[in-house]
Protein backbone atom coordinates (compact mmCIF):
# COMPACT_ATOMS: atom_id res chain seq x y z
CA UNK A 1 0.00 0.00 0.00
CA UNK A 2 2.68 2.34 0.54
CA UNK A 3 2.90 2.88 -3.10
CA UNK A 4 -0.61 4.75 -3.36
CA UNK A 5 -0.33 5.94 0.58
CA UNK A 6 1.54 8.93 -0.46
CA UNK A 7 -0.97 10.17 -3.47
CA UNK A 8 -3.73 12.60 -2.38
CA UNK A 9 -7.44 11.49 -2.12
CA UNK A 10 -9.58 13.05 -5.01
CA UNK A 11 -11.88 15.37 -2.89
CA UNK A 12 -15.75 16.31 -4.04
CA UNK A 13 -15.14 18.84 -5.93
CA UNK A 14 -13.74 16.07 -8.22
CA UNK A 15 -17.62 14.96 -9.03
CA UNK A 16 -18.86 18.19 -9.10
CA UNK A 17 -18.68 17.96 -12.52
CA UNK A 18 -21.03 15.36 -15.25
CA UNK A 19 -21.55 12.53 -15.17
CA UNK A 20 -19.56 11.64 -18.56
CA UNK A 21 -16.64 13.79 -17.91
CA UNK A 22 -16.38 12.25 -14.55
CA UNK A 23 -16.04 8.80 -15.79
CA UNK A 24 -13.39 8.98 -18.01
CA UNK A 25 -11.27 11.18 -15.74
CA UNK A 26 -11.27 8.28 -13.03
CA UNK A 27 -9.49 5.81 -15.27
CA UNK A 28 -6.66 5.92 -13.94
CA UNK A 29 -7.24 7.05 -10.60
CA UNK A 30 -6.65 4.82 -7.89
CA UNK A 31 -9.52 3.15 -6.01
CA UNK A 32 -8.95 2.58 -2.36
CA UNK A 33 -10.82 0.13 -0.45
CA UNK A 34 -9.52 -0.89 3.42
CA UNK A 35 -6.24 -2.99 2.60
CA UNK A 36 -7.81 -3.25 -1.09
CA UNK A 37 -6.39 -0.79 -3.94
CA UNK A 38 -6.48 -0.80 -7.80
CA UNK A 39 -5.90 1.49 -10.45
CA UNK A 40 -9.09 2.10 -12.21
CA UNK A 41 -9.06 0.52 -16.39
CA UNK A 42 -12.85 0.93 -16.90
CA UNK A 43 -15.83 2.95 -16.16
CA UNK A 44 -19.35 3.96 -17.27
CA UNK A 45 -21.08 6.93 -17.72
CA UNK A 46 -25.07 6.82 -16.18
CA UNK A 47 -27.35 10.28 -15.80
CA UNK A 48 -29.59 10.98 -13.88
CA UNK A 49 -31.46 12.78 -16.80
CA UNK A 50 -32.81 11.47 -19.75
CA UNK A 51 -30.91 8.67 -19.81
CA UNK A 52 -33.09 4.80 -19.77
CA UNK A 53 -30.48 2.74 -18.62
CA UNK A 54 -30.36 4.55 -15.31
CA UNK A 55 -31.76 3.66 -12.00
CA UNK A 56 -33.41 7.43 -12.06
CA UNK A 57 -35.45 6.49 -14.65
CA UNK A 58 -37.76 4.53 -13.00
CA UNK A 59 -36.48 4.16 -9.55
CA UNK A 60 -37.66 6.68 -7.07
CA UNK A 61 -35.31 5.60 -4.91
CA UNK A 62 -32.46 6.35 -7.29
CA UNK A 63 -33.65 9.60 -7.70
CA UNK A 64 -34.12 10.09 -3.71
CA UNK A 65 -30.70 8.97 -3.25
CA UNK A 66 -29.24 11.65 -5.21
CA UNK A 67 -31.39 14.57 -3.45
CA UNK A 68 -30.27 13.34 -0.03
CA UNK A 69 -26.17 12.42 -0.78
CA UNK A 70 -23.55 14.70 -1.93
CA UNK A 71 -21.07 14.16 -5.00
CA UNK A 72 -19.11 11.20 -3.95
CA UNK A 73 -21.29 9.20 -2.29
CA UNK A 74 -21.12 5.24 -3.14
CA UNK A 75 -24.41 4.21 -4.36
CA UNK A 76 -24.22 0.54 -4.08
CA UNK A 77 -26.93 -1.70 -5.38
CA UNK A 78 -27.42 -5.76 -5.84
CA UNK A 79 -27.79 -6.21 -9.40
CA UNK A 80 -30.28 -8.65 -11.00
CA UNK A 81 -30.10 -10.95 -7.70
CA UNK A 82 -26.52 -11.99 -8.24
CA UNK A 83 -24.16 -9.05 -7.84
CA UNK A 84 -23.30 -5.91 -6.35
CA UNK A 85 -22.18 -3.38 -7.93
CA UNK A 86 -20.32 -0.07 -6.91
CA UNK A 87 -20.85 3.32 -8.57
CA UNK A 88 -20.16 6.81 -7.00
CA UNK A 89 -22.87 9.68 -7.28
CA UNK A 90 -21.76 13.06 -9.37
CA UNK A 91 -23.41 16.66 -9.25
CA UNK A 92 -22.47 19.00 -10.73
CA UNK A 93 -23.14 20.35 -14.47
CA UNK A 94 -25.30 17.40 -14.13
CA UNK A 95 -26.51 14.35 -11.87
CA UNK A 96 -25.71 10.95 -12.34
CA UNK A 97 -23.45 7.90 -11.66
CA UNK A 98 -20.03 6.60 -12.76
CA UNK A 99 -19.96 2.55 -12.66
CA UNK A 100 -16.82 1.02 -11.60
CA UNK A 101 -16.86 -1.85 -14.00
CA UNK A 102 -12.84 -2.50 -13.98
CA UNK A 103 -9.69 -2.06 -11.82
CA UNK A 104 -6.30 -3.64 -12.11
CA UNK A 105 -5.17 -4.64 -8.52
CA UNK A 106 -1.96 -3.00 -6.95
CA UNK A 107 -2.87 -3.77 -3.22
CA UNK A 108 -4.36 -6.87 -1.10
CA UNK A 109 -4.49 -9.16 -3.81
CA UNK A 110 -4.83 -12.15 -0.63
CA UNK A 111 -7.54 -10.69 0.30
CA UNK A 112 -9.19 -10.51 -3.37
CA UNK A 113 -8.25 -14.07 -3.80
CA UNK A 114 -9.35 -15.14 -0.59
CA UNK A 115 -13.05 -13.34 -1.62
CA UNK A 116 -12.93 -14.82 -5.22
CA UNK A 117 -10.84 -17.52 -5.13
CA UNK A 118 -7.33 -18.03 -6.70
CA UNK A 119 -7.87 -16.88 -9.45
CA UNK A 120 -5.35 -15.36 -12.35
CA UNK A 121 -5.22 -11.49 -11.24
CA UNK A 122 -6.27 -10.00 -14.56
CA UNK A 123 -9.96 -11.80 -13.63
CA UNK A 124 -9.71 -10.65 -9.77
CA UNK A 125 -11.34 -7.11 -11.01
CA UNK A 126 -12.04 -7.42 -15.03
CA UNK A 127 -16.68 -6.56 -14.56
CA UNK A 128 -18.20 -4.58 -11.77
CA UNK A 129 -19.35 -7.83 -9.93
CA UNK A 130 -15.95 -8.89 -9.26
CA UNK A 131 -14.50 -5.84 -8.68
CA UNK A 132 -16.82 -5.55 -5.84
CA UNK A 133 -16.59 -8.59 -4.50
CA UNK A 134 -12.66 -8.91 -5.11
CA UNK A 135 -12.91 -5.27 -2.62
CA UNK A 136 -15.89 -6.60 -0.45
CA UNK A 137 -17.80 -4.22 -1.23
CA UNK A 138 -21.63 -4.78 -0.65
CA UNK A 139 -25.00 -3.24 0.52
CA UNK A 140 -23.22 -1.94 3.83
CA UNK A 141 -21.70 0.40 1.68
CA UNK A 142 -24.44 2.13 0.10
CA UNK A 143 -23.63 5.77 0.70
CA UNK A 144 -20.60 5.50 2.08
CA UNK A 145 -19.14 8.93 1.37
CA UNK A 146 -15.83 8.62 -0.65
CA UNK A 147 -14.59 12.02 0.18
CA UNK A 148 -14.95 11.81 3.72
CA UNK A 149 -11.23 10.51 4.10
CA UNK A 150 -9.92 7.65 5.78
CA UNK A 151 -9.80 4.01 4.04
CA UNK A 152 -11.95 4.83 1.23
CA UNK A 153 -11.68 6.75 -1.69
CA UNK A 154 -9.87 7.90 -5.08
CA UNK A 155 -6.48 9.02 -5.30
CA UNK A 156 -5.69 11.13 -8.27
CA UNK A 157 -3.68 9.69 -11.68
CA UNK A 158 0.08 9.80 -11.98
CA UNK A 159 -0.29 9.58 -15.52
CA UNK A 160 -2.88 10.00 -18.39
CA UNK A 161 -3.72 6.89 -19.55
CA UNK A 162 -4.87 5.91 -23.54
CA UNK A 163 -8.69 5.94 -23.04
CA UNK A 164 -10.58 4.43 -25.29
CA UNK A 165 -14.25 4.62 -25.17
CA UNK A 166 -16.88 2.44 -26.41
CA UNK A 167 -21.27 2.04 -25.99
CA UNK A 168 -22.30 0.77 -22.26
CA UNK A 169 -22.30 -3.02 -21.98
CA UNK A 170 -25.00 -5.28 -19.92
CA UNK A 171 -28.02 -3.09 -20.09
CA UNK A 172 -31.10 -3.44 -22.34
CA UNK A 173 -31.51 0.54 -22.91
CA UNK A 174 -30.07 3.60 -24.15
CA UNK A 175 -26.78 0.81 -25.21
CA UNK A 176 -25.80 3.65 -27.91
CA UNK A 177 -23.87 5.94 -25.90
CA UNK A 178 -20.83 5.22 -26.10
CA UNK A 179 -20.40 6.43 -22.47
CA UNK A 180 -18.09 3.70 -21.53
CA UNK A 181 -13.94 4.09 -20.93
CA UNK A 182 -11.20 1.79 -20.64
CA UNK A 183 -7.64 2.06 -20.84
CA UNK A 184 -7.12 0.61 -23.94
CA UNK A 185 -4.74 -2.77 -24.91
CA UNK A 186 -5.24 -3.66 -20.84
CA UNK A 187 -6.36 -7.53 -19.82
CA UNK A 188 -7.83 -5.72 -16.51
CA UNK A 189 -11.00 -4.58 -19.08
CA UNK A 190 -14.01 -6.49 -18.87
CA UNK A 191 -15.02 -8.74 -21.86
CA UNK A 192 -16.13 -7.40 -24.61
CA UNK A 193 -13.54 -4.89 -24.93
CA UNK A 194 -14.11 -1.52 -26.12
CA UNK A 195 -12.34 -0.06 -29.05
Amino acid sequence: MSAVADRPFLDRSFFASDPVRCAEALVGCTLVWGACAGIVVETEAYAAEGDAACHTFRRPSARQFVADHPAGAAYVYFNYGMHWLANVLVKGEAEGFVLLRAVQPVAGLAWMRRRRGPRDVAELCSGPGRLARAFGIDGRHHGVDLCAGGRRGFLARVRTPEIVRGPRVGISLAQEKPWRFAVGGNPHVSRPRPG
